[in-house]
């Protein structure tokens, strides 16, 4: 380990069991609460190319794993939630298996790999709330062209024990519950809440640019923004959340230049 992510491992320990200004969720519920705030699924294998086939099996694996730690949790008004303290380090004597890890822009495999699909689907969950995201780490590459994409670039959550967290503050005056399901396909998740959500949101992109950079390479960025809209679908919000830029990992406009 170096010497800086020594550093920063400790000092995460440190502000989870030695900063009492911060309540962290615990409690896990077989009962459900009975509103669903938002919900959403992303497919468990996905055709990669030169990615065998084991490391997303491997993957489906570490994610049943980690989902057993989060499915039903509580998350209590003024509570936080911190993808690590509650899924743990990721070791082989717990169970982890090898899975596919982004380093840097290559791929490689490591154990517990393959969670960044779990903290991605519960951030893009919580957007759809009005749960506030108190830590959240962007991906540094883009590695996949937008074929079958189905949200904006760059509204995913990259975790990397324990340090590169993803933590969620309830400021609400009700109860939250994450509720994560593994079916044969899918990875599906909720976030129920005691009360029906007053508003519904729309997640979108704004000032999308793709540059290419002096050493040859393209750059890509964006600014997500969310639109909140009341029952009777007035627009009464509309918030920056986040901004990205990433190396982008594949040609721009292959697929275009391909066509013609």
């Amino acid at each position: 380990m170096t010497f800086g992510k020594y550093y920063f491992t400790w000092h995460r320990y440190f502000r989870w069991f030695c900063n009492r200004s911060i309540s962290y969720a615990s409690q896990l519920s077989a009962k459900q609460l009975p509103n669903i705030a938002a919900s959403h699924q992303t497919p468990l294998y996905r055709p990669l190319r030169n990615v065998d086939m084991w490391l997303q099996e491997n993957k489906v694996t570490n994610l049943r794993l980690a989902s057993e730690r989060l499915n039903g949790l509580i998350l209590k008004s003024g509570e936080t939630f911190s993808f690590w303290r509650l899924v743990g380090k990721p070791t082989k004597r717990k169970g982890f298996l090898d899975g596919m890890v982004l380093t840097n822009g290559t791929f490689t495999f490591g154990v517990g790999g393959g969670l960044c699909q779990l903290s991605n689907l519960i951030y893009w969950m919580t957007l759809h709330t009005p749960l506030t995201v108190s830590e959240r780490w962007r991906h540094t590459h883009d590695v996949f062209p937008d074929a079958n994409r189905t949200q904006p670039f760059g509204s995913g959550a990259t975790v990397v024990y324990n340090y590169v967290d993803l933590q969620i503050k309830n400021d609400t005056p009700y109860d939250y519950q994450l509720i994560i399901m593994i079916g044969d396909s899918d990875l599906k998740g909720e976030w129920r809440c005691q009360q029906p959500c007053p508003f519904k949101y729309e997640i979108y992109e704004s000032e999308h640019l793709i540059s290419q950079e002096w050493w040859g390479g393209y750059m890509r960025h964006n600014i997500i923004r969310r639109r909140a809209f009341d029952h009777d679908n007035n627009e009464i919000d509309n918030d920056f959340i986040t901004e990205n830029h990433a190396i982008m990992m594949y040609e721009p406009m292959l697929e275009e230049s391909a066509k013609r």
